[in-house]
């Protein structure tokens, strides 16, 4: 299995970057030239295999609208400034089509949509007419009592739906539980996000790569009682383990280094599951 031409047979990592002052991890944040180029250099020479690019926060609980025109001033600086100094492929965080399609035209490889096409139904238009691939987070408007991995397996098929009509190929999709994003009325965040992961390998039966992004996120900061992001590390890396023995293929993290040990250890004894 491949996705954006990344051999998946053993799960790989893809860093983290926003260039967005409102994300919520201000350790991820890099607004200057000489940062973004390091910090990109570091995931490189790290270990990464892709590295994502945000240029608007979409974490669901912080208000963080900005127009759209600096998303895309934001994402085409970043996205055409690292383009000169890595060949890894770069991934573009947004929901609209008009920010993805300049970032594309400036070297980015992958749109990475937290909305799963369904924000901007230009979006997987965009994705065919330039030829990249697609991760496809889950998306929808939950319903009461309803079984954490039945909703987020229904949500990604309407997604992949849109995607068929745009006539993206299959080889071309790689899927996100949307770990963080998807907060029911009936179930505490932390334990949904909690079932998703614990149950990780029921998606593997749509036949797609796997995404999760478990990074420093707040359910890690409820079951654990750290408020602070900066003490988030150790259960992050718990989190990625424990995605990775559930067949994970890809860890989308803001630690590279620390990630890919938790990913190789737990990915090794995966092997000797009986």
């Amino acid at each position: 299995m491949k996705f954006a031409g990344i051999d998946l047979t053993e799960p790989k990592v893809m860093g983290v970057i926003n260039v967005s002052p409102e994300s919520f991890y201000k350790g991820s944040v890099k607004t200057d030239k000489k940062s973004l180029i390091e910090t990109v250099l570091k995931m490189a020479e790290e270990g990464a295999s892709f590295v994502d690019i945000g240029a608007k926060s979409t974490a669901p609980y912080l208000e963080t609208q900005i127009p759209v025109e600096e998303e895309t001033k934001r994402a085409v600086w970043a996205v055409e400034t690292i383009r000169q100094y890595v060949d890894i492929p770069i991934s573009i965080d947004t929901t609209s089509s008009e920010v993805a399609d300049e970032a594309i035209k400036v070297g980015a490889d992958v749109i990475n949509d937290v909305s799963g096409l369904k924000s901007d139904r230009s979006m997987a238009r965009v994705a065919k007419s330039h030829g990249v691939p697609v991760i496809i987070c889950a998306h929808k408007k939950l319903e009461d009592f309803k079984d954490p991995i039945h909703e987020v397996t229904e949500a990604l098929k309407e997604s992949l739906q849109i995607a068929y009509e745009s006539r993206i190929e299959k080889e071309n999709i790689a899927i996100d539980p949307a770990i963080g994003f998807l907060r029911p009325n009936w179930l505490p965040w932390y334990e949904w996000d909690s079932r998703i992961l614990a149950n990780l390998n029921v998606l593997k039966g749509l036949g797609f790569p796997v995404l999760v992004g478990v990074s420093r996120k707040s359910f890690i900061g409820a079951i654990t009682g750290r408020k602070d992001l900066n003490e988030r590390l150790p259960g992050s890396l718990a989190a990625t383990a424990i995605a990775v023995w559930n067949g994970v293929n890809i860890v989308r993290t803001h630690d590279v280094k620390e990630t890919i040990d938790s990913v190789r250890m737990a990915w090794f004894m995966r092997k000797f599951r009986m």
